[in-house]
């Protein structure tokens, strides 16, 4: 198979590794990719959010598999492009891909199927917002209802944050974004991602992780887009990830199949789980970034099958195989980050790593400039391993970080401290 990966970051780095360890892969193309990618895959200049180009790229190419990595082209309707087009895709319609694109459509669902999640409110105006935050107290959330990259997220502790997010939000701060924000309830608990495969009628659950999303020691600080994770989760366990899929993933999948949207990819349900009972935080309608680099260690070579599977409604044909393994992604990211950062600092330290089917290095942010490594964004790097106990991941994981040479640079040393 001809396979073509849409996007550049760490998630598409491993997912690219992944689907080089399946001999079903003839060819991988990856755009754009990055320094990183370029190792291992061909990577192309292409408009990853224009649905004609990635047609036409893929037409030129024979590729036989489009994988959609990041949620701005399922946005854009690409998927629905190439499958008009004949051309199999992994990545719902831009319809479905509401689910993420509009935290309101997502509160309005699961408010039909009755799915348990966070009181709200969603507005239009910051005089409203700010009322209701007046009326509800602190803690609190803010949202950008729209797509912020992972960052458009404020966990109030006053009312006065919350009130100088609604101010930023509706300030153009996330952009288009935050034209509209949903203002929920502070749900306590723990959270975890659980991630399922849909192809419009059946449902495979493909694993947990748990992320850090805030970018100090001790999960202090501002939301970034993770920090780093791990898989599995021990909180979501199998009776929690059958009361996730009975009373919150089944039922949202039956209603966008009802309103004729049905679902068709991965699903990355974010869980907030306290006293046994999970209720949702969110949904992504791709894969986590670094969820996905820890799953794509532990699945390997398999995920090509079940990718494949699902962009062709086969799902029902397939099962998951674990090993009994861990895995842990720790994010080096650069100075400031997730303020403002400097790019183009040099990276030493990459060429001399020991890279195996236990760590792998996957960039996020890298270009290459005169035969060096260069950062090129604010998570850049993933240190990532798997063993056959967390505290053994944990090990090869920052061994990894250790290895490398970037001054400019810096890592949370506590990724995992919950399970840990």
């Amino acid at each position: 198979m001809n396979i073509l990966i849409l996007g550049g970051g760490g998630r598409e780095h491993a997912l690219a590794w992944a689907v080089m360890q399946n001999p079903k892969c003839d060819k991988l193309i990856v755009a754009p990719g990055n320094a990183g990618i370029a190792q291992i895959a061909e990577c192309a200049s292409l408009d990853v959010n224009n649905g004609g180009a990635v047609v036409e790229f893929a037409g030129e190419n024979a590729i036989d598999l489009v994988i959609v990595g990041p949620e701005a082209p399922l946005a854009a309707g690409v998927s629905d492009v190439l499958r008009n087009a004949g051309i199999p895709v992994f990545g719902p319609s831009q319809d479905a891909a509401r689910l993420e694109v509009s935290k309101s459509f997502t509160k309005e669902i699961c408010a039909a199927v009755n799915a348990p999640t966070a009181g709200y409110g969603h507005f239009t105006d910051a005089a409203a917002a700010k009322a209701h935050v007046r009326a509800n107290g602190a803690p609190i959330v803010v949202k950008a209802d729209g797509l912020a990259a992972g960052k458009g997220v404020v966990v109030a502790e006053t009312v006065a944050a919350a009130e100088n997010a609604i101010d930023d939000m509706f300030g153009g701060a996330f952009g288009g974004a935050g034209a509209e924000v949903v203002i929920e309830e502070f749900m306590t608990g723990e959270e975890a991602s659980f991630f399922v495969l849909v192809d419009g009628t059946d449902i495979l659950p493909i694993g947990t992780a748990q992320d850090h999303k805030r970018v100090g020691a001790g999960d202090t600080g501002p939301n970034t887009g993770g920090m780093g994770a791990y898989s599995p989760a021990p909180v979501l366990t199998d009776e929690i990830a059958q009361k996730a899929l009975d009373q919150i993933i089944r039922p949202t999948m039956a209603e966008m199949a009802r309103r004729g949207t049905p679902y068709s990819g991965v699903l990355y349900a974010g869980l907030m789980i306290e006293s046994g009972q999970p209720r949702l935080v969110e949904y992504n309608v791709r894969f986590g970034d670094p969820e996905c680099q820890v799953l794509m260690m532990r699945l390997g070579a398999q995920a090509l099958d079940l990718i494949h599977a699902c962009a062709e409604g086969r799902l029902n044909e397939m099962q998951v195989t674990w090993a009994n393994d861990h895995a842990m992604t720790v994010v080096l990211a650069a100075q400031g980050y997730p303020g403002a950062y400097t790019k183009g600092t040099p990276i030493g330290g990459l060429d001399g790593l020991t890279e195996d089917s236990f760590t792998q290095m996957f960039h996020a942010g890298t270009s290459q400039d005169d035969g060096r490594f260069v950062a090129t964004g604010g998570r850049v790097l993933n240190a990532t391993a798997r063993g056959a106990t967390l505290a053994e991941a944990t090990e090869r994981a920052y061994a990894l970080v250790d290895a490398v040479d970037w001054p400019e640079g810096f890592c949370r040393r506590d990724i995992g401290w919950r399970a840990l």
